[in-house]
């Protein structure tokens, strides 16, 4: 009965500490580890590149827009909003949008993940995707822009049209409108 008790006692030791040996890069990622990612990364710098290179299909559209409507816009309509548009984007608090991305990162990321990828964008390979991301971001832009606009257009069209049937429809079947009914 003794040497019963007696592994029993050495199996529930064991066994306590295998489980309290968990493997350290599947424990949270903690606040520190995903602020040393993102200071690998150089998260503030390439936010800032990544929108400087946003700016000229951002500007594009601005161009665009005025282009559809200048005979309702003032002529300095463009001057005025790329210079809107640049300081807003300059002026965007940066540090306080890397600081609320930590929780997500948490919550996501354990440390192994964190680690994992702090250790890539420490790589030429890593600090390459980095420098160049801006540029890749800034052309993927101009090529979905189109057809974002095109898909909107269309999008707009056909609600227009299923407006215009909806009137139709309750103008011939006598059904009070919204506005109507709360009069």
């Amino acid at each position: 009965m003794k040497r019963i008790l007696m592994v029993a006692v050495v199996l529930l030791w064991t066994c306590g500490n295998v489980a309290a040996q968990q493997n350290p890069a599947d424990s949270p990622a903690t606040k520190e580890d995903v602020q040393r990612y993102l200071q690998t990364v150089s998260s503030k710098e390439s936010l800032e590149k990544m929108m400087e290179a946003m700016s000229k299909p951002l500007h594009q559209m601005v161009h665009e827009q005025y282009l559809k409507d200048k005979d309702k816009l003032p002529a300095d309509f463009e001057a005025r909003m790329n210079k809107r548009l640049d300081e807003y984007l300059k002026d965007l608090p940066w540090d306080d949008i890397l600081n609320s991305m930590v929780p997500v990162y948490q919550k996501h990321l354990t440390k192994g993940d964190v680690d994992a990828l702090t250790a890539f964008y420490a790589t030429s390979t890593g600090q390459k995707l980095l420098k160049e991301m801006p540029q890749i971001v800034a052309e993927s832009m101009q090529n979905v822009m189109p057809l974002m606009r095109k898909h909107i257009d269309t999008l707009n069209q056909r609600m227009q049209e299923e407006i215009q049937a909806m009137l139709k429809e309750s103008d011939s079947k006598g059904v009070k409108t919204g506005a109507q009914t709360n009069n």
